[in-house]
């Protein structure tokens, strides 16, 4: 392929996934140094794309928009919108789509784009047939983004520098200053990130309710929570009667991520702001249960507290009717223990 060619990646979903995917921009562009690269993705997931310096243009699928037409029982509006989006799409000449999600919806749109070679990563249902290549899910099992740096190299793309990144724009880093201004003058924080789309993902509130004081007594540290607006009232429930900086739902996934760029320690579940932490190379704690997406980042900034049980990794199919004790057995004694021992190793940040 040559290098003025235009290249288009479809990872609609979800945040976490497009962080750990986000070193093939990257990697194209180091291959193909003249190519128009593009991004296809979902609203609500497009401004971790953004401001990335080597991405030339996001392009978002309007999802809501389709699905709402869809249930209208508006065939021919949702027609229009669909043939609108091909034409858009068609109208950059696209040579080569990479369909990183593998299903059928991606598969389509990867389709839709008109590109002669289209890439599969892992294909299933049916999308298999809509590419022209597939690549298995390969890679290193326990290596956070393995499954992408695997397609890379399959790809012939470099590797050597295949580091996860987040663009923040102006805007949103002047966001970021001005919520820094709620600490103390010069104080470290932590952050937690306790939210995800899933209940057997999540750490139990009573254990964050106990971690609180001790990451604030025990370290000197502010507290500050981040979430999305799904997840005020659970922030609620664990901010009660304790001094942690509540701000779930008052800022965007930039603004997010400025705020976990600076912190001195993150711990998190399995959610998208938990792999930020990683992206950034910030002393990050992950606490994993029903899902076990990783288990090493090669980065001594990293812990990952996982009790594996006999049922586990159950992902969307708990077997242990709601008592998820897999995450229950982590307690907040042991996560501090994890702490003490991050923050004072000195490869990673001393205290």
């Amino acid at each position: 392929m040559s290098d003025n060619k235009a290249i288009l990646v479809v990872r609609l979903s979800a945040i976490g996934d497009i962080v750990m995917a986000s070193p093939l921009i990257q990697a194209l562009r180091r291959r193909y140094p003249g190519s128009h690269i593009a991004w296809l993705v979902q609203p609500e997931s497009a401004p971790l794309l953004s401001d990335h310096p080597a991405l030339d243009e996001v392009i978002v699928w309007p999802r809501s928009q389709w699905r709402a037409l869809w249930r209208q029982k508006r065939p021919f509006a949702l027609l229009r919108e669909i043939r609108a989006l091909r034409a858009d799409l068609r109208q950059r000449d696209f040579s080569l789509a990479i369909d990183l999600q593998g299903l059928l919806k991606s598969g389509l749109l990867a389709r839709l784009s008109g590109a002669e070679r289209r890439i599969g990563l892992g294909s299933r249902e049916g999308s298999r047939w809509l590419m022209t290549e597939v690549l298995p899910r390969g890679g290193e099992a326990g290596l956070i983004g393995s499954e992408y740096r695997y397609l890379a190299e399959r790809m012939r793309l470099p590797v050597d520098d295949f580091r996860m990144h987040i663009g923040i724009g102006e805007a949103n880093q002047a966001q970021v200053r001005r919520l820094q201004l709620r600490l103390p003058a010069g104080a470290a924080y932590a952050v937690l990130c306790p939210f995800t789309t899933r209940p057997q993902k999540h750490w139990f509130v009573a254990h964050w309710r106990a971690l609180i004081p001790q990451l604030s007594d025990e370290l000197g540290m502010a507290v500050m929570m981040l979430g999305g607006p799904d997840d005020v009232e659970a922030a609620r429930a664990i901010a009660a009667g304790t001094e942690v900086i509540d701000l779930v739902g008052k800022t965007g996934l930039q603004t997010a991520a400025g705020l976990i760029r600076d912190s001195r320690l993150l711990v998190g579940v399995d959610t998208g702001l938990t792999h930020m932490g990683i992206a950034f190379d910030r002393p990050t704690i992950c606490l994993f249960g029903s899902t076990r997406p990783y288990l090493r980042s090669d980065s001594s900034r990293t812990r990952v507290i996982y009790h594996a049980l006999a049922c586990s990794p159950c992902r969307r199919r708990p077997t242990c009717g709601g008592a998820f004790t897999c995450l229950r057995e982590i307690t907040p004694e042991e996560v501090m223990r994890e702490v003490r021992s991050l923050l004072d190793d000195p490869s990673g940040e001393t205290r």
